[in-house]
């Protein structure tokens, strides 16, 4: 019994490993994989059968020879189930359909004005079954829903506090997976946008890198060494509440001079009241336009979010910052002003390889993520044999 057990485990350890490989390097025939494993013919041609078998890998005909017969080769089909991903905003939710590559099929977007949970749950119920309706036919279907989340999550997928939405203790991944029948994954919505960017936008193959969502408030995704930095509890990320004004406005958070109230689309919006600007849009097209006290407006902006992204630079020493969700949109006129602030207030060796960028996928950078965390979630299952 023993025996047959070792030889199932050794199984599922060497179907994760040829799956991998396809993943990270298709097109590939079966002799490559077997080069890049380890693993002999006779093991990877077992092995990718069942694979084609799952509906996992397809061929897509002769590649290059070597000298004898052209080599099949073989990909993973993308195709094969599809996941949801949600950005939950203060105001808005933003969703994608996307395959199990990642690519996106479909996308939604709502806009959110009342924050109480029972107006909000059924705008977010719509989104996602919109997203269902517009789903292919596939041989795994849904495989799974990740939401992103202004607020602090703990590992159940509560939403423990929220305070720009005013939530607490809300049971989210509950509420959800009892709703739609899949796996649920809730995040914080800055982490959703770190690995979003590592994996599809400007933080690909970057060891250790800061996303600063900067939206109505502010979030961080930290990752360091390629992982997700989550802290002892999990909740690691809150650097939109650092203090950077002692004595300065009093936040929802109970402290007070946080880094979000001087520096977010909140904080914009409120310094453009007197000017008559009322949303970010009506703000970047008056930029547009060259309206000097806008243009202002913004650099100021830009310069308070800079000496935040200071600070995170001479704590963690990243080779990358990169500046994501809607203030991204921003970025013609506060990203000098953002730089500037950071060269002035950080240690010249903590900057020397420094990068600041904005978020390649702009606004969607948290709902990719998100969409990530479903697909990710799907292969740890498929690769224990589940």
């Amino acid at each position: 019994m023993k025996t047959t057990g070792d030889l199932a485990l050794v199984k599922k350890i060497n179907t994760a490993i040829v799956l991998d490989a396809v993943l990270k390097n298709a097109p590939l025939s079966r002799a490559q994989i077997s080069e890049q494993t380890g693993l002999n013919k006779a093991t990877v041609s077992s092995l990718v059968q069942d694979l084609i078998d799952a509906h996992l890998v397809i061929e897509t005909g002769p590649g290059e020879s070597s000298g004898g017969r052209k080599p099949v080769m073989l990909v993973f089909r993308g195709s094969a189930g599809y996941a949801i991903g949600i950005d939950l905003g203060v105001n808005y939710i933003r969703g994608v359909l996307t395959d199990l590559e990642g690519a996106v099929i479909s996308g939604r977007e709502l806009t959110l004005k009342a924050h109480e949970i029972e107006d909000v749950l059924p705008k977010l119920n719509d989104c996602i079954e919109s997203l269902i309706a517009a789903m292919p036919e596939s041989p795994y279907g849904l495989v799974g829903i990740g939401i992103g989340v202004p607020g602090i999550v703990n590992d159940q997928g509560d939403i423990l506090f929220a305070p720009n939405l005013a939530w607490s203790h809300v049971p989210m991944e509950a509420i959800m997976r009892e709703r739609f029948g899949v796996p649920v994954t809730i995040d914080n919505e800055a982490n959703a946008g770190a690995q979003g960017e590592q994996k599809y936008g400007a933080g690909r193959g970057i060891a250790d890198q800061i996303y600063v969502s900067v939206g109505i408030g502010i979030g961080t995704g930290i990752i360091l060494g390629k992982e997700l930095y989550k802290g002892a509890s999990g909740f690691s990320g809150e650097l939109g509440h650092l203090s950077i004004e002692m004595n300065g406005k009093p936040c929802r958070c109970g402290n007070k001079g946080c880094w979000e109230l001087y520096a977010s689309e909140n904080a914009l919006l409120e310094q453009a009241e007197p000017l008559g600007y009322g949303d970010l849009e009506a703000l970047l097209a008056a930029a547009g336009r060259g309206d000097e006290k806008v243009i202002e407006l913004l650099r100021r902006i830009g310069e308070c979010l800079g000496i935040g992204i200071a600070n995170i630079v001479n704590v963690f020493n990243p080779e990358v910052v990169i500046i994501g969700n809607r203030m991204s949109r921003a970025r013609e006129w506060i990203g000098d002003a953002v730089r500037d602030a950071v060269s002035r207030r950080t240690l010249s060796y903590h900057r020397e390889k420094l990068q600041i960028l904005f978020a390649e996928l702009s606004e969607q950078s948290a709902v990719r993520g998100a969409a990530y965390y479903a697909i990710s979630r799907f292969f740890v299952k498929i690769k224990d044999g589940g």
